[in-house]
């Protein structure tokens, strides 16, 4: 009998080889040529399964947001039940935070992105709704957050998470150009997080 074909096991292959060349080379001037040899498959396959590079970078970077995805699950999970707002916000954005190796990586390939966006900002067309998915959780653990009393109930959900996010993104960029290391970036993420989430008793204290 014919060998049976996985064809999403053969999608995320050639799709991790672009993002094993993003994180180590850029994408600028990855072409599908590259990717096929990097994932030791032919270019006729690789075509078969994109039929274009911007399909390919796409579905790529959906693989990167669910292996990000994971990364902040295993982090809440480790938190105990139930983890409180803060745990859970701390959680997800110190999963971002470049301060391991795998978090490096994520970070590195997700620079990757961004760098070939502003050389090609027509992708910005196709868009990408991971980061809306993350700053929309981080909105909704503040709002418990303000239902429980542990942040200032006149707080904006919304602009707070997309602040966070911007946050830890920048701190992220900082660490990987060698601004400041992982502990100051974490340093700095805790110190906002600390003003945000005590600020709701300091403005009850008498």
């Amino acid at each position: 009998m014919p060998k049976r074909v996985d064809h999403d096991q053969r999608r995320r292959h050639i799709a991790g080889a672009l993002l094993r060349i993003a994180e180590q080379r850029g994408l600028q001037h990855a072409s599908m040529r590259e990717v096929a040899a990097a994932a030791e498959v032919s270019v006729r396959l690789v075509q078969y399964y994109f039929h274009t590079k911007d399909e390919l970078l796409l579905a790529a970077l959906g693989y990167l947001a669910e292996e990000l995805g994971a990364r902040v699950a295993r982090r809440i999970e480790e938190l105990g039940s139930p983890p409180a707002p803060r745990d859970i916000v701390t959680g997800t954005l110190t999963a971002i935070l470049p301060t391991d190796a795998e978090s490096i990586r994520l970070a590195r390939t997700y620079a990757a992105f961004y760098s070939l966006v502003l050389a090609e900002p027509e992708l910005t067309k196709h868009g990408a709704p991971h980061p809306d998915l993350l700053e929309r959780f981080l909105a909704n653990q503040l709002r418990t957050a303000q239902q429980t009393g542990t942040t200032l109930a006149d707080l904006d959900p919304d602009l707070t998470a997309a602040g966070l996010l911007a946050l830890t993104n920048g701190l992220g960029s900082s660490v990987l150009g060698g601004q400041r290391g992982a502990d100051a970036a974490l340093s700095i993420l805790t110190y906002h997080l600390d003003r945000l989430f005590l600020a709701s008793q300091a403005a009850t204290r008498p």
